[in-house]
């Protein structure tokens, strides 16, 4: 099968399709690993509402890719930043999600984010009111029934003077928490505003703080997600980490190496990469289940040139990447986002999203993509 494709230069070149659909697979409660796959949203492009108002989901076709990971054995990270977290999706429009995925699926494994984003950074003056936004959403979400990650707090970052307030607040809201919960590290390359986060600039000092969290919470602490892309500090507090803690990546350009570990530890997963990779990573994970390491690697290190690419920088707009992907795999009718953030990249990263994908056999149905992708090139002029 063949399309045309436009060059940079606007030039067209034939492209053969060459990737052959990853097998589907199914995680279980052994799997040597746990995976969250960090969910997107699917936008109701009929909603009458202006791009940057408030969040009209279509939420047959948003449930539909839930029950689709879950399928699988996916854990699935409900409202996070995938989901357009900040970007489009309010507190509102995440508690009803969360809502609604606890009531579609009771027994899958998920856990939901929980942050300060009804709380605008610019009405924070002190540290009770960031106290106050988080005990809010966690009541809501226990109210529920459902598990908390702790998202890193804009609020937080721009009233905390130093660690020490970081400590005080997380503990304090960690004694609300009815179960274990992941906390959630987020770069400052996902969310510029998130700069500093933990009192310092710095990895070290930054990181000894987070330690210092969870040593005094331990009993309250599943794990600690880290999306620093950088496989190297991830390993250094991963070693850090008591016992019982896992480390939860959230490397999306690293993943392989880190999943599978070496021999002092590994990390398990909890990614926005693992949206459009589900079956891949379902699958690789399955085989590193029965010891084949090798097949594990075959499978996810070749997807690696497509997770650099949809991350780059400016790497929030990865969003946009995925909803794509999940496009051209018929998750949905249509290729429009929350706050008309498809816009975000230029095509020629959508051609090479394309390409990428097929390579990897990321393409479920490459006939219906390919028919996709002519649309779409359509629509640029090409």
């Amino acid at each position: 099968m063949k399309i045309k494709l436009p060059d940079t230069n606007g030039r067209l070149h034939d492209y053969a399709l060459v990737g052959t659909p990853v097998a589907p697979s199914k995680l279980t409660p052994n799997s040597a690993r746990v995976l969250y796959s960090a969910a997107h949203v699917v936008a109701d492009p009929f909603g009458d509402h202006d791009p940057t108002g408030s969040a009209h989901l279509d939420w047959a076709k948003t449930m539909e890719f839930r029950h689709y990971l879950a399928r699988m054995g996916m854990g699935i990270a409900e409202a996070m930043d995938t989901a357009q977290r900040g970007m489009g999706l309010d507190w509102t429009g995440a508690l009803e999600l969360i809502r609604r995925t606890k009531e579609e699926l009771p027994d899958a494994l998920v856990a939901n984010g929980c942050g300060t984003d009804h709380l605008d950074p610019a009405d924070a003056t002190s540290l009770d009111d960031v106290r106050r936004a988080y005990l809010e959403q966690v009541e809501a979400i226990q109210k529920l029934g459902g598990r908390i990650i702790l998202m890193a707090s804009r609020a937080l970052a721009k009233v905390a003077t130093g660690t020490d307030d970081y400590i005080a607040v997380y503990n304090d809201v960690l004694a609300a928490c009815d179960k274990p919960v992941i906390l959630h590290w987020l770069g400052k390359m996902f969310d510029p505003q998130l700069a500093g986060y933990w009192g310092t600039d710095s990895f070290e000092p930054a990181m000894e703080t987070a330690l210092t969290v969870i040593r005094c919470n331990i009993d309250k602490i599943d794990g600690i997600k880290i999306s620093l892309l950088d496989a190297e500090k991830e390993i250094i507090m991963r070693r850090l980490l008591p016992d019982d803690v896992k480390m939860y990546t959230g490397d999306d350009f690293n993943y392989p190496e880190l999943i599978e570990g070496d021999e002092q530890g590994h990390s398990h997963a909890l990614l926005g990469i693992f949206d459009p990779l589900a079956q891949a990573a379902a699958y690789a994970v399955g085989k590193l289940s029965e010891g084949d390491t090798k097949t594990f690697r075959a499978t996810l290190d070749p997807t690696i040139p497509l997770a650099r690419h949809i991350f780059r920088a400016p790497t929030q707009y990865y969003k946009t990447g995925v909803v794509f992907l999940a496009w051209l795999n018929g998750f949905q009718d249509h290729f429009v986002m929350l706050n008309g953030a498809q816009s975000t990249r230029p095509l020629p990263y959508f051609t090479d999203c394309f390409r990428m994908a097929d390579e990897c056999g990321l393409l479920r149905d490459p006939d219906l993509a390919v028919e996709r992708m002519r649309h779409m090139l359509k629509l640029y002029g090409v």
